[in-house]
């Protein structure tokens, strides 16, 4: 199963790889891709926690930053954490009607 899936760097999940149009798969593989998939979608929302976490890490250094230098990677570094936050949400939101399939 895990053929279907293909581990994210940035984003530190898996998402769908699916090499053939979702129509070619069985019934029975689209089930398990579907099942799949759900729980790698309900562990979006600790992954983003886990980023919050690292953005208020950063964001308490950079109230005690006096290095300017410093204080732009900081910023920067921030500033990739909460765009990586969007893409996971995005994720989580696109693929809701995926993980609906399961129960129908």
């Amino acid at each position: 199963m895990k053929d279907h899936f293909s581990f994210h760097h940035r984003l530190g999940i898996l998402l769908p790889d699916l090499p053939v149009d979702w129509d070619q798969f069985s019934k029975e593989t689209q089930a398990e891709i579907l099942f799949q998939w759900e729980q790698i979608r309900g562990s979006i929302p600790d992954r983003i926690s886990e980023l919050e976490n690292e953005i208020n890490h950063k964001q308490a250094q950079l109230s005690d930053e006096g290095d300017f230098p410093h204080s732009c990677r900081l910023n920067s570094e921030i500033a990739e954490l909460a765009s990586i936050i969007n893409d996971l949400w995005l994720w989580y939101r696109a693929n809701q009607t995926l993980s609906e399939r399961i129960h129908q």
